[in-house]
């Protein structure tokens, strides 16, 4: 079988479309590696359009230049692969609009996720539950992203780039 010279490799440019695996975990702590958060290498690989918000702007920078059949893993400081912390987005939702967007009857409990609609009804985006008052007139939700301020571990295997 022959195979061709690294330099002949379509390589990842932005706007590539991807066949890749990967694995996005949290960084290692004490020596010990993080939990998986993604995970498709056992998998079928995922298809993806770079540019496309599939993946944070930070992590496709990190596909920038890689050759079709690279495998590499990427550590991503803290902050960097999914922004800091926003303690403006933990805000407290009255359950009269939360009625109002969902389920009247729905119970919720600290760290159920919930989606909600964007503004203009075209897409969603979710917030995870905090806290439900005692009086169950109000939810805390965390509104950034479950990732949000933490280092993470990006593995890739990019299997074809078009």
């Amino acid at each position: 079988m022959l195979s061709a010279p690294l330099e002949s490799l379509p390589r990842v440019t932005p706007g590539s479309f991807l066949t890749l695996h990967y694995r996005m975990a949290a960084a290692a702590v004490n020596g010990q590696p993080g939990a998986d958060i993604i995970n498709t290498f056992a998998g079928k690989p995922a298809t993806l359009s770079l540019g496309g918000g599939q993946l944070s702007p930070a992590l496709e920078q990190r596909l920038l230049g890689l050759s079709e059949g690279a495998r590499v893993t990427f550590e991503v400081p803290a902050g960097e692969a999914f922004g800091e912390r926003n303690p403006e987005l933990v805000q407290w939702v009255g359950r009269k609009l939360l009625n109002e967007l969902g389920d009247p009857d729905e119970r919720y409990h600290a760290g159920d996720v919930v989606q909600f609609p964007t503004p203009d009804g075209m897409g969603q985006y979710a917030g995870a539950v905090q806290q439900v008052k005692a009086d169950g007139t109000a939810v805390q939700f965390d509104f950034n992203h479950p990732l949000a301020g933490q280092a993470v571990v990006f593995e890739v295997h990019v299997i074809g780039v078009i």
